[in-house]
């Protein structure tokens, strides 16, 4: 069944089954793993800065990352006191560094316009720098305990296999939060759990690769398992190329440089990091670009500075 599909209203009330998010909410309460953003108090910025952290890099990575982030910066307004060079240091290994920039600018806002206060409106979260549908439903919902559907890679997958009955979802779509509003219960704290039990479930059992359906709590409800686990038949996906020898990887050893480095980096020393100057230099100019170095071949390279 695909999202075009006339059955749609018929996948809205299957979804919309209560004893489906009962079950997950059930299982949640046993199986969720022990993680720091979900301690009671952790905090509205805790919770921004966990999220963003955890886009595009795993969890065992974000954990003392995160510890450290915000022992040195506990309110947006620390980190806005800082330069945007301090924000892209401390972000060291966790990838892709713009996401340290639009932090730094996002708690500059916050600081500035906010009262140092994280909102907890979805509207006035989604207008800060960098924050995303699915960032500013997860603070107002994790931070606010707010009823709005969170949506992500997880979410998706668990209700393209449970109600959908397909092996993979498809490309995002803005009715995915239609999807995801029918599942969760009408009690604001239960529709919390929900959503973060679905989020979890496809985390840790409803994978991508290897699913574990014995220990799935509604593998009784799936309709992919029921169907005989039919293969995805949707748009192909594009493949990451591969980080051995590309400009990714080009762009991290520029950027470990000039972590390393209180002075700016000549960009002799640059280009000399790997073999293929040509990709070293098309790295370096793309860095600028983005605003994750400063600088010029005169007078050597460094992290931004404003």
């Amino acid at each position: 069944m695909t999202r075009g599909s006339s059955d749609h209203g018929s996948v809205l009330r299957a979804i919309g089954d209560p004893a489906l998010g009962a079950a997950v909410a059930e299982w949640f309460a046993e199986a969720a793993r022990d993680l720091p953003w979900r301690a009671e108090g952790f905090g509205a910025w805790g919770v921004l800065v966990s999220e963003i952290m955890l886009q595009q890099t795993q969890v065992d990575r974000v954990i003392p990352r995160l510890a450290e982030w915000l022992e040195r910066w506990p309110t947006p307004a620390d980190l806005a006191a800082s330069p945007p060079s301090e924000a892209v240091r401390m972000w060291d290994r966790l990838g892709y560094p713009r996401r340290a920039l639009r932090l730094h600018a996002c708690a500059t806002v916050i600081a500035e316009e906010h009262g140092n206060v994280v909102p907890d409106d979805v509207d006035a979260l989604l207008a800060l720098p960098g924050i995303g549908d699915y960032t500013a439903r997860a603070v107002a919902v994790f931070a606010y305990r707010q009823r709005h559907p969170v949506v992500d890679t997880n979410t998706r997958r668990v209700i393209a296999r449970a109600v959908l009955g397909q092996a993979e979802p498809g490309p995002p779509h803005k009715r995915d939060l239609v999807d995801m509003t029918a599942l969760l219960p009408t009690e604001v704290a239960a529709s919390t759990v929900v959503n973060a039990g679905v989020m979890e479930l496809g985390a840790i059992v409803c994978t991508a690769r290897s699913p574990r359906c014995d220990a799935c709590p509604i593998a009784g409800r799936c309709a992919w398992r029921a169907a005989g686990y039919p293969a995805y038949d949707g748009p192909v996906k594009a493949r990451q190329a591969r980080f051995e020898g590309s400009d990714r990887q080009a762009r991290g050893r520029i950027m470990a440089e000039l972590r390393s480095s209180d002075l700016p980096v000549p960009a002799a020393e640059l280009l000399a990091l790997a073999p293929d100057a040509v990709q070293l230099r098309r790295a370096l100019d793309g860095l600028v670009t983005d605003g994750l170095a400063a600088g010029d071949a005169a007078s050597g390279y460094t992290l931004p500075q404003s």
